[in-house]
């Protein structure tokens, strides 16, 4: 069986949102091997929300990106890093009936 090598995903906020996959993939390469990058954009409007998801396969080179990156200045923003944290199992129950509920959307 072959074993999975675990990868470490990086949470990285106040993103301007001309930002591109490129360039995070850039700053974070300095450190290590970037497996994938996301930038978390709105569903209707197509725009960066202002975060991305980085994950890198290797834990060290994740946490000297991590320490390294958090507060660096890009398009005059500075950079919020830090590990991501899971997704709860069930999001729903946290957001106590404030979800969007789209049955509301039918005539």
């Amino acid at each position: 069986m072959k074993k999975v090598k675990p990868v470490t995903n990086i949470f990285v906020g106040n993103l301007e949102s001309s930002v591109t996959e490129g360039q995070l993939r850039t700053i974070f390469g300095t450190y290590g091997a970037v497996e994938t990058v996301t930038i978390v954009k709105d569903r209707d409007t197509g725009q960066g929300r202002g975060f991305a998801f980085v994950e890198m396969a290797n834990a060290e080179e994740a946490e000297k990106a991590v320490q390294s990156v958090n507060g660096l200045f890009l398009n005059q923003r500075p950079l919020r890093v830090n590990e991501a944290r899971p997704k709860p199992e069930d999001s729903r129950k946290n957001h106590a009936g404030r979800g969007r509920d789209h049955r509301r959307h039918r005539f």
